[in-house]
């Protein structure tokens, strides 16, 4: 396929991910993070700061690519209170050219809003959480995307997206030019993924190290959890000959939507399911033989065989 691979990473896109986990509880359910999380930094905020952050919860989601784009089109490896503050003095007409080639529908006043609304919440956030762990999770996203840069002139294009996002597979229907992959620590186990005019942004999972080697390890752990029901296990089988839409499993399998998509999402988190991408909301899945075959490396591993 006829696109470019770029390999970014940054402090700015966990500032971004973990705000919009913690205002939004999007996917918390099949986060790492989990409520837990949420819970803990509650008691950092005072009861006004929770209220900001709560209204913040009703904003437009589609303001989370926005603020993406210009994380994007940040100025050089700045750090997060460098890329707030260019944010906040710049004009709305230059926030507009940064974002208009990347949404071309959007428009000044949706750019004002974002600019007035989220940078004074994303500074609070950034003092509250983000400061407290950056000095942990940048040698972690450095070191991660070093590997990827040194993949990238050793792989196929197609074969490192799917690598390092455990299963995303690009069809050929959607014209993309450039393909922009970014190791998410806050995301993890799940990829993200937004297309943009002509470039698509995904955000693949990087786990923290384990230290408790007594421990199984949380891959092997996703893996046995995601096996643990029938119902996965006929799932598995029936996408095993060609990739099917989820259309294609309400018509052939007649299994509630709400429980299809949560038995995807855990198949999709262990690494058990290729997810063939053909716009933002259009997928099909098809099995991932790599994750078989992990399942057993992992299991020999841990139990020492």
């Amino acid at each position: 396929m006829a696109y470019d691979v770029k390999v970014d990473h940054s402090l700015v896109y966990e500032l971004i991910s973990s705000f919009m986990i913690y205002t939004t509880h999007k996917w918390v359910n099949n986060l790492d993070v989990g409520l837990e999380w949420i819970a803990e930094v509650d008691t950092r905020l005072t009861p006004e700061e929770r209220h900001q952050f709560v209204e913040a919860a009703k904003y437009p989601f589609t303001d989370y690519d926005v603020l993406y784009v210009w994380a994007l089109e940040r100025k050089g490896a700045i750090d997060i209170p460098q890329f707030l503050n260019d944010i906040a003095e710049s004009s709305v007409e230059s926030l507009y050219d940064r974002t208009k080639t990347y949404i071309p529908t959007v428009n000044s006043e949706t750019i004002a809003r974002i600019q007035s609304n989220y940078i004074p919440l994303l500074k609070c956030w950034h003092r509250l959480y983000m400061s407290t762990i950056e000095h942990q999770f940048l040698p972690l996203l450095e070191e991660d995307a070093a590997e990827k840069h040194t993949l990238l002139q050793k792989m196929d294009t197609d074969a490192l997206i799917e690598y390092a996002s455990g299963g995303l597979v690009l069809e050929p229907l959607k014209p993309i030019s450039l393909v922009v992959l970014t190791p998410s620590i806050h995301f993890r186990p799940i990829n993200t993924y937004v297309f943009y005019e002509n470039v698509l942004f995904i955000q693949y999972p990087l786990d923290i190290p384990e230290l408790d080697e007594d421990e199984p390890p949380m891959v092997l752990k996703r893996l046995t959890r995601a096996l643990a029901e029938p119902q996965r296990l006929r799932l598995l089988r029936y996408v095993a000959d060609e990739p099917k839409s989820m259309q294609d499993m309400l018509k052939d399998l007649g299994e509630p939507k709400d429980q299809l998509m949560h038995d995807l999402m855990r198949l999709r988190v262990a690494g058990l399911l290729r997810i063939h991408l053909l716009a933002q909301d259009t997928e099909k899945f098809s099995i991932r033989p790599d994750g078989a075959a992990e399942l057993q490396m992992f299991l020999e591993s841990y139990i020492r065989l």
